[in-house]
């Protein structure tokens, strides 16, 4: 199982957000991570422009978003973005791609939230076809009517991962795409519920395995600290499992919130929890590090010894 972090701008600090961006990306290649997932916040720094930057700032980890919305941009206008984003990158890009929430798509943005499936099926017809680039695209499905051009680059592959969670998403992922990427999906969810799935219309669809990376926050604490480490998990990430899409995956495994699925503890406590992730059937990790701490300063150290701990793992998982 390979590791990657999940890294993003911080809300705040304006000033400092491009290098911090920078530094964060280089000190996880530098300490041999083999990933990096950058998330697409509402309203925050954009995550194709965050990709691109840290693309010329290494040389050798693979760069994903963790997800961008398929409702907020037409299919060719993602292509367009991912090659360019590509082709910054070197060839080691990689789009993850979703249909968000309802309260982000509808409540927030006004736009329609209807039948996601259905709509990112189509929008993955054409997306993919536009991705074999340079030629001409010609789709016509039930959604979109494309004959167009794209020749922005001819480096790939261009691999897409789906934030797929129900039975009919997680179909058209291993159909379509090369896996998918989740977050709120415990051990039991994975392995009951997303592994077999996915692999099941991969194998019909004669692609190869699909990629199951798996986000979970890390908090390396003392053991009589876990529980508030949960606590803190749940106040600063629970947002998500009020979220139909989340709570229907929560569902399929045993737990009840993000501070369940938060690998917390000393080092071998969190590397039993890693360990039962990659038996489940994850193929790489996105880690979002919880610091923990009464100050900044605390905080600092937490995420700072955290990491190097996360680093030590990368060949033995």
């Amino acid at each position: 199982m390979r590791i990657g972090l999940m890294i993003g701008p911080e809300r705040g600090r304006y000033r400092h957000k491009v290098e911090q961006l920078i530094g964060d990306a280089q000190a996880a290649e530098r300490d041999g991570f083999t990933s990096i997932w950058v998330p697409q916040i509402p309203g925050d720094f954009d995550a194709f422009t965050a990709t691109a930057l840290i693309g010329r700032a290494t040389g050798r980890i693979e760069l994903g978003t963790a997800v961008l919305p398929i409702q907020t941009r037409h299919p060719m206008a993602m292509a367009q973005e991912a090659l360019s984003t590509q082709a910054v990158c070197d060839g080691r890009f990689t789009l993850g791609l979703g249909v968000s929430h309802h309260w982000v798509i509808d409540g927030m943005l006004g736009l329609p939230y209807e039948r996601p499936a259905r709509q990112m099926r189509a929008y993955l017809e054409v997306l993919n076809a536009a991705l074999r680039a340079p030629g001409s695209v010609d789709v016509e499905n039930d959604g979109y009517r494309v004959h167009s051009p794209m020749d922005v680059t001819d480096q790939g592959p261009n691999p897409v991962l789906l934030a797929a969670l129900a039975p009919v998403m997680l179909g058209i992922a291993g159909e379509l795409a090369s896996g998918t990427i989740l977050w709120m999906a415990d051990e039991r969810a994975i392995g009951d519920h997303v592994a077999p799935r996915i692999a099941k219309a991969a194998a019909a669809a004669g692609r190869p395995a699909p990629r199951i990376v798996a986000g979970v926050p890390v908090a390396l604490c003392p053991k009589d600290e876990v529980d508030s480490a949960r606590a803190y998990a749940n106040r600063v990430l629970g947002h998500a499992e009020f979220c139909p899409n989340y709570q229907r995956l929560l569902d399929r495994g045993e737990a009840d919130d993000v501070g369940d699925i938060l690998a917390a503890g000393d080092e071998s406590a969190v590397v039993e929890r890693l360990r039962a992730f990659r038996d489940a059937g994850a193929t790489d990790l996105a880690v979002r590090v919880l610091a923990l701490g009464p100050d900044r300063d605390a905080r600092l150290e937490s995420r700072k010894r955290t990491l190097a701990f996360l680093a030590s793992l990368c060949p033995e998982l």
